[in-house]
C-alpha cells in the first residue's frame, strides 16, 4: 500500500507533518487493510500497489469541497472520496480514493476531547480510509457501530488512545 500525502495550508505554508505522526498515518494504513483484506474478498498481495490520496489542508478548503460534493456549506473534520462503490473488491495497482482532513478542525477536536493531535489525526484517517473501504456509518444505528468498532479496533492494535 502506498500513501500520497498532500499539505495544502496556505496560511501556514512552512507547516510540517512531524515525522511521528507521519510512521502513525502508515501504521493506521497498513494495520486497517491488514483487518480488511478478508472482508474486501482479496488476498494480501492483491493490494500491495494499491494506493490512498491524504490531504492534510485548512478550513476555507474543506469548506469549498463539502460544499461542493456534499452540499453542505461549512467545513468539516475529514471527507472521503473513495473509487469503488461498496462491496466492490479493489484492482490491484489502483486508487482505493481520496481522503481529505483538515488540520485546523483536528487541532480543534483534539482539544475538546482532550487528546492529542495525533491520536485525533489518525481516528480522522481511519474513519476516512473505512468509508474508502465501504463503511458508512449515516446509513443505521448498526453501520455506525459496525464502523467505529473498527476505527476502535485499529486504533488500539496500535496502542493509540484517548
Amino acid at each position: 500500500m502506498k500513501l500520497l500525502l498532500t499539505i495544502d495550508l496556505p496560511q501556514q505554508a512552512d507547516w510540517q507533518l512531524p515525522k511521528p505522526w507521519a510512521a502513525a498515518l502508515l501504521a493506521v494504513l497498513q494495520k486497517t487493510m491488514a483487518l480488511e483484506y478478508p472482508a474486501l474478498g482479496v488476498e494480501p498481495n492483491q493490494l500491495c500497489g494499491c494506493e490512498v490520496s491524504l490531504l492534510l489542508t485548512d478550513n476555507p478548503t474543506i469548506h469549498r469541497l463539502n460544499s461542493s460534493f456534499r452540499g453542505v456549506d461549512r467545513p468539516t473534520d475529514v471527507l472521503s472520496f473513495p473509487q469503488y462503490q461498496a462491496g466492490e473488491a479493489p484492482q490491484p495497482h489502483s486508487s482505493l480514493g481520496d481522503i481529505v482532513i483538515s488540520l485546523p478542525k483536528m487541532a480543534e477536536q483534539a482539544a475538546a476531547f482532550d487528546h492529542s493531535q495525533k491520536r485525533e489525526l489518525c481516528f480522522l484517517f481511519v474513519h476516512g480510509l473505512l468509508h474508502l473501504l465501504g463503511y458508512d456509518h449515516e446509513l443505521s444505528d448498526a453501520e455506525e457501530r459496525r464502523q467505529f468498532a473498527r476505527q476502535d479496533e485499529v486504533l488500539a492494535a496500535l496502542g493509540i488512545y484517548r
